[in-house]
């Protein structure tokens, strides 16, 4: 296989995968035919992880809900595209990222469009989310606030991205040693 494709293109499959997940869970969470916020389903029967239907029309934990309704459409399409161009651009331009960052990175670029098309198709409503999950008072939260999968995608590769920005490959440990 082409160095290039599997170095810069084949990451893009999981890109793929989050934006296609994503938007079938959420088209059938939003098809469901109960009320918003009612549970669909105790995962586990316990109440740890629950399937509910709610809507964000702002971005992370409801954060910038209250601002003016004509910069919305600014704050959460467009400038979360213009970081996702920028982060697309830097992408395929950057020989900086290793092979797991590159797939870090794909994982961001596909929960970010996940969420963007939401907010372009789902409007005024918001953003599909469905995932609850009990926390047990950490943080004095009974629950994490409601998420979808595009969230997760994205948390979770951020996460990865950042620890493996402080831990070095082991070539260059090598090399350095």
């Amino acid at each position: 296989m082409n160095p290039l494709v599997k170095e810069r293109i084949l990451p893009l499959s999981l890109t793929a995968f989050v934006i296609t997940l994503d938007q079938v869970t959420k088209g059938i969470i939003a098809k469901h035919p109960i009320d918003r916020h009612e549970e669909i389903a105790d995962v586990f029967r316990n109440g740890f992880l629950r399937i509910i239907h709610v809507r964000n029309p702002a971005i992370a934990f409801s954060l910038g809900n209250d601002l003016p309704d004509p910069i919305k459409p600014f704050a959460f399409i467009v400038l979360p595209i213009l970081v996702l161009c920028f982060l697309m651009w830097y992408f395929f331009k950057s020989n900086d990222f290793t092979y797991l960052q590159r797939w870090a990175v794909a994982g961001i670029i596909g929960g970010g469009i996940g969420n963007i098309i939401d907010r372009i198709f789902r409007r005024p409503e918001g953003v599909v989310d469905f995932i609850d999950i009990k926390f047990y008072g950490i943080f004095g939260l009974d629950r994490w606030p409601t998420f979808n999968l595009a969230d997760s995608s994205v948390v979770i590769c951020c996460l990865l991205l950042f620890v493996t920005l402080f831990i070095p490959p082991k070539d260059k440990v090598k090399a350095n040693g």
